[in-house]
């Protein structure tokens, strides 16, 4: 159990780099557009958005060398990447290449949503599977955290201190991929890609697995129930819709508006700049807190039962931001609203998303179906990145949180009317019961 516990851990390491390297291009946003020069469309839709393309790009495709490469070749895939993009951004002389490696790090990090929890779930027993899986949650909030941190210490340092911000993710990137060469094979993967039994239990035994024959045995009869591993076919329109719905509903919250605009957010509700300041930290600080306690808590009340908490969070919090823009109430209880609102976040989606999406496809098909979760998430997140400066100048404040809470509204009754429990179950018997 140790070894699971060590390798899920290590494994998590990546959503770290990948929390990392998305929040560490804020400290060389405005530094690069006056060192290159570059005009403001060519600054937000090509420099600074390139990473997010190389994520939708990594979500879309990470399915194949998860299935063809393998989990664990995968993996250490994406820790090159991460230092390829980590060394490569920072010494950078052009716009353009610059751009190219960003995006080369944004591939790593669409890639790393599909094949950290797939790996985690494969290898983790059913009653510490969700904690475990959600451990690369905590890993990116984390990693974000720390990277403003490092931005804040290393700022000043040398003239061009953003390409010491950005060259400093290069030590985690290297620390993960040489700890990542040394992690076995995912057991399921052998069994279904290679039919390899005696690698297989090896890594069970490595790992002390419980009961590794009846796990072999489960593996075995749900390949011999899916030997059709396309993803679009009448077995697995339930899992595609539970994977779809739940990344949809996770960005139409509007989680990723308010931490990429928590400012202009705190700002249209009459903060001054040290308070707006003060409080988009402090959104950083609650995201951490409340995403460990939905960590501890996911395998303890289950997967619906904290998307429930969540939404009634969100159903509270967006109402009380839409009616204090509509009514023109204090700033304060804005942020008080945001903060219940990343707390909900934290604790429902963000805790369950990643373990859920992981959870409800079958060993054939898990990748592909991790992949278009994965992707959609992306997606719905780069239409939301770019399309809200127009948003903002086109709608109230009132209109897009009162849109934000519609969505919610409909989560809620997701969750009621169509999201299944998966907690304390093993994943053949989950894929087995959503597949018929």
């Amino acid at each position: 159990m140790n070894k699971i516990i060590s390798w899920s851990v290590t494994v998590a390491v990546a959503g770290f780099l990948f929390g990392f390297d998305t929040a560490v291009i804020s400290g060389a946003d405005q530094a690069i557009e006056a060192l290159w020069q570059t005009s403001p469309l060519v600054h937000g839709l090509f420099v600074m958005s390139s990473a997010l393309w190389g994520t939708v790009l990594g979500a879309l495709a990470g399915n194949i060398p998860c299935d063809k490469l393998g989990r664990k070749k995968t993996l250490v895939l994406i820790g090159i990447l991460y230092l390829l993009s980590a060394i490569g951004s920072a010494l950078a002389n052009d716009p353009y290449i610059f751009a190219l490696l960003r995006f080369i790090g944004g591939v790593g990090v669409g890639i790393s949503s599909i094949a950290v929890p797939a790996y985690i779930s494969e290898i983790a027993p059913a009653k510490l599977r969700g904690r475990l899986v959600a451990m690369y949650q905590f890993q990116i909030v984390f990693g974000i955290l720390i990277a403003f941190l490092s931005n804040y210490l290393l700022a000043g340092l040398i003239p061009q201190d953003w390409r010491l911000m950005l060259g400093i993710e290069a030590v985690p990137a290297l620390v993960y991929l040489l700890l990542v060469l040394k992690a076995p094979e995912s057991p399921r993967w052998l069994l279904l890609h290679k039919q390899n039994e005696a690698a297989a239990r090896e890594v069970l035994q490595s790992l002390n697995s419980d009961d590794i024959d009846h796990t072999i045995r489960l593996v075995r009869e749900d390949a011999e129930k899916k030997r059709d591993i396309q993803l679009f076919k009448r077995q697995y329109h339930f899992p595609v819709l539970l994977a779809f719905l739940i990344a949809a509903f996770n960005q139409l919250s509007g989680i990723n508006f308010i931490i990429y605009y928590a400012p202009r957010v705190f700002d249209m509700a009459g903060l001054d700049a040290s308070a707006a300041l003060l409080s988009t930290t402090g959104v950083g600080l609650v995201n951490l807190l409340f995403t460990m306690l939905g960590v501890m808590l996911i395998d303890k009340f289950g997967r619906r039962a904290l998307m429930y908490i969540g939404s009634v969070g969100y159903l509270v919090s967006l109402g009380a931001v839409t009616w204090a823009f509509a009514s023109g109430a204090g700033g304060s209880l804005v942020v008080a609203a945001i903060f219940l609102f990343i707390a909900s976040h934290a604790v429902g989606q963000g805790a369950v998303i990643w373990v859920f999406i992981a959870e409800i496809f079958p060993n054939s098909v898990r990748s592909k179906g991790q992949s278009l979760g994965s992707g959609t998430h992306w997606v719905f997140a780069a239409l939301i990145a770019l399309l809200m400066p127009y948003v903002l100048d086109t709608f109230s404040a009132a209109q897009v949180f009162g849109f934000f809470t519609v969505a919610m509204f409909l989560q809620l009754l997701f969750v009621k009317f169509l999201m299944p429990e998966t907690k304390g179950r093993t994943l053949e018997d989950v894929s087995a019961s959503l597949s018929r």
